[in-house]
């Protein structure tokens, strides 16, 4: 067997814009829910999110035979849970709070077998159909998503020489995050902080890097893209299914006589 390629990687290189989903249900019934809904990528939580190991793996399964490619948000630049992860076969990372290009060489780090990096070594495991795929340890680093989590002002100033590091797919800014940082905290759409996010975007966006980022307004995702990031997601599973709930819910209320 070979390893298969991995079409969020490519994609994201070839500058082809991707639409994502953040989940954070833990469920792989609820994964499977929206695997088919046509998103090119989906981000599985466990920085914020009640997901452990076995529930990133049955949401993996989930998520294998669609077209979209499921992605893990790491706990922590943690090589351990990094390795951890990889063996499990998740096809990409996102690491949280990265704020120097020390941190980003260490992320990296953690997805390279020696001698290019810290990765332990394991052939029996699911990443590897379990000893089948004879190619893994030649390809995997040309496949595997690197994405790295700006949450600060300090970061997005950096955000040139993190970019810079060797074996970064992406770079991906928290708004969120970044909100509270600049003392805007609980208001990730306030205008301050896509004054300081897109300036940063756009020198990456200039230079080759993919940028992404996590909004819950399509509309302004949609504006995003056009401005030219590469992959943004439009929501998250809980938020849509809360959003669904109250609407329904208001809609017959406001109905009944």
């Amino acid at each position: 067997m070979k390893l298969p390629a991995n079409p969020f990687t490519r994609a994201i290189a070839a500058g082809e814009k991707q639409v994502g989903l953040w989940i954070s249900l833990c469920s792989n019934f609820a994964a499977e829910v929206v695997s088919t809904a046509g998103f090119d990528w989906a981000l599985i939580d466990m920085e914020h999110s009640a997901n452990d190991y076995f529930s990133v793996i049955g949401q993996l399964q989930a998520f294998a035979p669609s077209p979209t490619t499921a992605l893990v948000r790491v706990e922590w630049n943690d090589a351990v849970a990094v390795k951890r992860l990889l063996d499990l076969g998740a096809p990409g990372l996102l690491f949280p709070m990265i704020q120097s290009v020390e941190e980003a060489k260490q992320a990296v780090a953690a997805t390279r077998y020696p001698p290019h990096g810290v990765r332990g070594v394991s052939g029996a495991t699911r990443a590897t159909a379990f000893g089948r795929i004879t190619d893994y340890v030649a390809r995997v680093e040309e496949e595997t998503a690197v994405l790295l989590q700006l949450e600060t002002r300090e970061a997005v100033e950096q955000a040139e020489a993190i970019g810079a590091v060797d074996g970064v797919n992406g770079i991906f800014f928290g708004p969120a995050d970044i909100a509270a940082d600049i003392g805007k905290l609980g208001k990730p759409m306030d205008p301050d902080v896509w004054a300081l996010v897109k300036p940063a975007a756009q020198k990456l966006i200039a230079k080759g890097m993919p940028v992404g980022t996590l909004v819950t307004d399509p509309a302004f995702a949609a504006d995003l893209l056009n401005e030219g990031f590469t992959f943004v997601a439009i929501g998250t599973d809980t938020g849509l299914l809360a959003r669904a709930a109250d609407a329904a819910l208001a809609q017959t209320k406001g109905a009944q006589q």
